[in-house]
C-alpha cells in the first residue's frame, strides 16, 4: 500500500474517534505544543537522541553542546576580563572535547562560530 492510503486510513480512525468523544480530554488539549529545540543535534542523530532523552539519559555531546550555549550567554553579559578568559578557556575545552566526540568537526562551521564569539565580546566591552 502507498502512504497515501495509510494516511487516508489514518485519517479515517482519528475522525471517527473524534466523533465518539474519545479525544475530547486529552492531557495538554487545548495547551501550547512543548516543542523541543534539537537543532544543534544533527538530523539523522536526533531520533537516537530522543529514545536516550526518553530513557533518561543524555548522551556528553549533547550535555557539552548545553554547557556551550551557556557559556555562550555568560561572554555577552561577563562583567570583567576573567570572567571572560575563564569562559573562554572552558568553551575552548569543550569544543575540543566535542572534537573528540565527533567524526566531524565539533564547530561544524568554524568560522561562523568564531564571528559569533567575537561579536558577543565585542558587544559586551562597548555595554550593548
Amino acid at each position: 500500500m502507498s502512504l497515501d492510503v495509510w494516511q487516508k486510513i489514518a485519517e479515517e480512525k482519528i475522525k471517527a474517534a473524534q466523533e465518539r468523544g474519545e479525544l475530547d480530554d486529552l492531557p495538554g488539549s487545548g495547551k501550547p505544543l512543548d516543542l523541543e529545540d534539537d537543532s544543534h543535534v544533527a538530523p539523522e542523530l536526533r531520533l537516537a537522541y530522543k529514545v536516550l532523552k526518553n530513557a533518561g539519559y543524555t548522551p556528553p555531546e549533547v550535555e557539552a553542546q548545553k554547557e556551550i550555549h551557556q557559556l555562550e550567554e555568560l561572554l555577552s553579559g561577563a562583567p570583567d576580563e576573567k570572567t571572560r578568559y575563564r569562559a573562554l578557556k572552558r568553551l575552548n575545552f569543550l569544543a575540543m572535547k566535542l572534537g573528540e566526540l565527533r567524526p566531524h568537526s565539533a564547530l561544524l562551521d568554524e568560522h561562523r562560530y568564531a564571528s559569533r564569539i567575537v561579536a558577543r565580546l565585542v558587544k559586551s566591552r562597548n555595554g550593548k
